[in-house]
């Protein structure tokens, strides 16, 4: 394999059929209207770690005694190309899941970017997040330590481990290396707390088990939890089993996903 050597000017090299995968530029490729059901909250998700989140959230919340959050869940095939369908991408410009459909007002509101959704029905319902300055600073100070510690995770680690067409070493070693510091983080915080950001489990805990767990788990990328050793942090390693055998949690993974239809 030759050396790769930057251009000047990068040009972009077109390998899909221009419905899958993401290109430079944004917006819908085909018209394809999403259905809606009667349930107050529409999903359009997946089964990724942020897609998790929401149908989470949602059964911790109905565990919590919360009324009238009943859902129907979507699922968005991104194989096929979905996100960029006309209907989804109305409700989320980006054409990224999960997007959260709120139906149960006076108007529709639409939600994207998964930490989003887990504050707007935290602040929508009054849980899961505290009501003091200090405590819900905390649960915020590490909401989004993940939507800004994830992607090192994901589009970096998770795409060159498990993605890439060659196995390379320097990204490897360069994200691996990050994702340690991440897991070694998130253990020295545990060992003090039993949740991340205090004594009571919060949509940080949500957000962050939904990346990190299921790493641990290796439910993400087929082999990483030996590779990165996710073992050797115990008290990350108790959490992670803990919040795994919450009821809620057990049943947001297992909430079943309506068919889109055809595109």
């Amino acid at each position: 394999m030759s050396e790769y050597k930057k251009p000047l000017i990068w040009e972009w090299e077109e390998p899909h059929d221009g419905r899958a995968g993401n290109k430079p530029t944004a917006g819908a490729r085909f018209e394809l209207a999403l259905p809606r059901g009667k349930a107050p909250f529409q999903i359009y998700s997946l089964g990724t770690p942020n897609g998790i989140k929401v149908s989470i959230m949602l059964e911790e919340l109905r565990d919590l005694g919360v009324t009238g959050i009943d859902y129907d869940q979507y699922k968005i095939d991104i194989v096929k190309g979905q996100q960029f369908a006309s209907g989804f991408v109305a409700l989320n410009p980006n054409s990224k899941i999960p997007v959260l459909l709120d139906q149960s007002g006076s108007e529709d509101i639409s939600v994207f970017e998964s930490a989003n959704i887990l504050l707007y029905l935290a602040e929508k319902f009054g849980h899961l997040l505290p009501q003091d300055l200090k405590g819900r600073t905390e649960v915020l100070n590490w909401l989004f330590w993940q939507t800004g510690a994830a992607p090192f995770l994901g589009g970096g680690f998770g795409h060159f481990f498990h993605y890439a067409p060659s196995e390379q070493k320097y990204p490897i070693d360069r994200y691996s290396m990050e994702v340690k510091r991440q897991l070694d983080l998130l253990d020295q915080v545990l060992a003090s707390r039993p949740y991340i950001a205090g004594s009571d489990y919060s949509i940080a805990d949500i957000a962050i088990w939904s990346w990190y767990g299921r790493l641990s788990q290796d439910k993400i990328y087929p082999g990483a939890a030996k590779f990165l050793q996710t073992d050797s942090y115990p008290h990350f390693k108790a959490w992670v089993e803990k919040i795994a055998q919450r009821p809620g949690v057990k049943r947001g993974l297992a909430a079943p996903y309506q068919d889109l239809g055809e595109s």
